[in-house]
């Protein structure tokens, strides 16, 4: 029978905990046995699907919930219990680790005595299945994102690659062979990666952090000091991404740096459960990352997701690692570090351009960092300059949206945000996440929605054109 919800979590409210309390989340126990255990493991999918099941709240996030909720529908006596187990494993796939049940829908999350903690539950079953089963092909080479850029980014052979990309026997065999959906957006890859383009910047070391020369201003929460985590993406396929970025923080006094090397964050392989190479990349990453934190610069990455691995994953990952937890402290979404200026007085606001209506997605990942709507707010800061703020998953999500198999769904729920853009008729539009933007575009453009759009544009790109950089 299906557990009800408690009178007193209807809204929020914590049950036993005397009142509201914030969400917590636990740390991952990955290295514990019980973790990879399939008994355990389904008798915990069963006892929070029931709870899901009884609640229903989050049905309108993604197709993890519809499909759940539907299988038990379909049975006759409406039960989790009476729901094929294959199903679970549906739910399993669904869930691309967005993070939104837990950070706005759920009433039952920790500290309530419940403890759903529905994302890292799925990213519990993904892990014990690439542990059982490995991780197919498939799904590596799309999550190989570092190797994958660095082939394709070969000169002369970053032309090919595009020019295949870009035909319609190119997908053809893309979809075949790596099961990517002709229909989906990809993006290009450049031989010229960023850091290349960025590399008369120096190093983030002690000795880059006591040159000569006009020191930045420091304030309680920011040094003015910032190395550069230009993340795949934007290394590899929208390297003008970090170069705004770099323009943007020079135009406001900030010593730019670059790490001295970086690799792929691990987001990728989390979304596939395969922690081991998630905890391989963390190692490559986190020494030279936290060199540049005890030399005192603040680390800046572009990309949401990126960030939120360093603030969020990892720490959960690992708990008890000083150097993790002292990067996750130092590591900045690019528009929170400017309004962290802005609030000491220290961010210009000589704008030479307005940008008249923005229409303007909120990135998931950038959501569930619990920092308000940044960017949001600087782009408002500019004269003339109105933002059309959409806080709604686009549906691409990591790999999700491109895959043949998710791709219907992937437009489902992306549909209504490609609807607001479409009838906002802006003048820009934009998303911190490059891959939403373009996820947008595609399903204003051919996905049902009717009119044409022109290409996103990020927010960093808006700024730089007001300030007429």
């Amino acid at each position: 029978m299906s557990t009800p919800p408690p009178k007193d979590a209807g809204s929020g409210a914590r049950a036993g905990e005397g009142g509201l309390g914030a969400p917590t989340r636990h740390p991952l126990q990955w290295r514990s046995p019980e973790f990879y255990d399939h008994a355990a493991l389904e008798k915990e999918l069963g006892r929070v699907f029931d709870i899901c099941h009884g609640c229903r709240r989050c049905f309108s996030l993604c197709n993890a919930f519809p499909t759940l909720f539907d299988a038990v529908d379909a049975t006759s006596e409406g039960e989790v219990a009476a729901v094929d187990r294959k199903v679970f494993w549906q739910v399993v796939d669904h869930c691309y680790l967005c993070d939104m049940c837990f950070m706005t829908k759920c009433p039952y999350v920790p500290p309530h005595p419940w403890n759903v903690d529905f994302p890292h539950l799925m990213l519990r079953a993904k892990a014990a299945r690439a542990r059982s089963e490995g991780v197919p092909w498939r799904d590596r080479v799309l999550a190989a994102t570092e190797m994958v850029g660095r082939i394709a980014g070969i000169p002369v052979v970053a032309e090919v690659v595009n020019a295949v990309n870009a035909s319609a026997a190119g997908r053809v065999v893309l979809e075949k062979t790596l099961g990517v959906a002709r229909g989906a957006p990809i993006p290009e890859y450049h031989s010229r990666t960023a850091r290349s383009r960025l590399s008369q910047l120096p190093l983030a070391n002690a000795a880059a952090a006591g040159a000569d020369g006009a020191a930045p201003q420091a304030t309680a929460t920011t040094t003015g000091r910032v190395a550069l985590f230009a993340t795949c993406y934007g290394n590899r396929n929208q390297p003008e991404l970090p170069e705004d970025l770099v323009a943007v923080f020079q135009h406001n006094g900030i010593q730019m740096s670059l790490l001295p090397q970086e690799h792929c964050c691990g987001m990728p392989r989390l979304e596939l459960g395969d922690l081991e190479s998630v905890a391989n990349l963390k190692e490559r990453n986190i020494p030279v990352m936290h060199a540049a934190v005890a030399a005192g610069f603040d680390i800046v990455a572009p990309i949401p997701s990126c960030v939120l691995m360093f603030k969020q994953e990892l720490p959960l990952m690992f708990p008890q690692d000083e150097q993790v937890r002292a990067v996750a402290k130092r590591i900045f979404d690019p528009f929170e570090y400017l309004m962290l200026r802005h609030a000491d007085g220290l961010l210009r606001t000589d704008f030479s351009n307005t940008l008249g209506r923005v229409s303007y997605h909120v990135a998931c990942h950038l959501r569930v960092q619990n920092i308000g709507l940044k960017t949001r707010d600087v782009l408002r800061l500019v004269s003339g300059t109105t933002v059309d703020t959409i806080e709604r998953c686009s549906g691409h999500d990591g790999t999700y949206g491109v895959k043949q198999r998710f791709r219907e769904a992937s437009v489902k729920i992306g549909r209504p945000v490609a609807q607001r853009v479409q009838s906002a008729a802006a003048d820009h539009y934009s998303s911190d996440c490059p891959m939403a933007g373009d996820q947008i575009r595609s399903i204003v453009t051919g996905s049902g929605v009717s009119g044409s759009k022109p290409a996103p544009e990020h927010p960093l790109r808006l700024l730089r054109l007001a300030y007429g950089l």
